[in-house]
């Protein structure tokens, strides 16, 4: 079975379902709050023409979610899927972003479990690239067990910390309830 980059995930507190283009508007109402990029290396993301950019870009990715607070239906956030290796079986989770009511820890936990939980029946391992001065995110991944593993500079120049989460991690203590999922493997 091939890695479905765009399912939809639920629990008690958030559905994960494909990026639309109909979501727009509700994203970039939760976007356009400047605090949730003040530590971001794109701080201007809550500029109507950076979010557009970046909006498309969610969309071309094939990997783009909306977070949706399941109890009001109200879009809350994005996270996405990226850079499938089916060779290292591994994937990348990022662009993560919440509104900030949404904050400390519930609901970025729960996002993560959701997404973790589904990429951990198809790949070994997963990892989260993160701005160096973006102390909040490196914080919510290390609160959920993910594993500082050093710093990758971009093509661009650009510098990203590193951390990485296995199947064998996603139990710790510091990890998710709930068993890993049997994975299964492609050829």
């Amino acid at each position: 079975m091939e890695f479905d980059l765009q399912p939809t995930l639920k629990d008690s507190l958030i559905v994960v379902r494909p990026l639309r283009p109909e979501d727009f508007d509700a994203l970039f109402a939760v976007a356009s709050d400047p605090l949730i990029w003040e530590q971001h290396p794109s701080h201007d993301r809550y500029e109507l023409p950076v979010f557009r950019a970046f909006f498309k870009e969610a969309l071309d990715s094939g990997g783009a979610f909306a977070i949706v607070d399941a109890k009001t239906g109200r879009i809350i956030g994005s996270s996405r899927y990226h850079a499938y290796d089916n060779i290292r079986r591994e994937v990348e989770i990022g662009w993560t972003f919440l509104a900030r009511e949404y904050w400390g820890g519930t609901y970025n936990r729960a996002l993560k479990g959701l997404m973790l939980r589904h990429a951990f029946r198809f790949v070994d391992s997963v990892i989260f690239r993160v701005g160096p001065l973006n102390i909040r995110s490196r914080r919510a991944l290390e609160n959920i067990g993910a594993v500082y593993v050093g710093v990758r500079t971009e093509d661009t120049g650009k510098e990203s910390v590193i951390y990485r989460m296995t199947a064998a991690t996603f139990t710790s203590p510091a990890g998710f309830s709930g068993d890993v999922p049997s994975r299964e493997r492609t050829a």
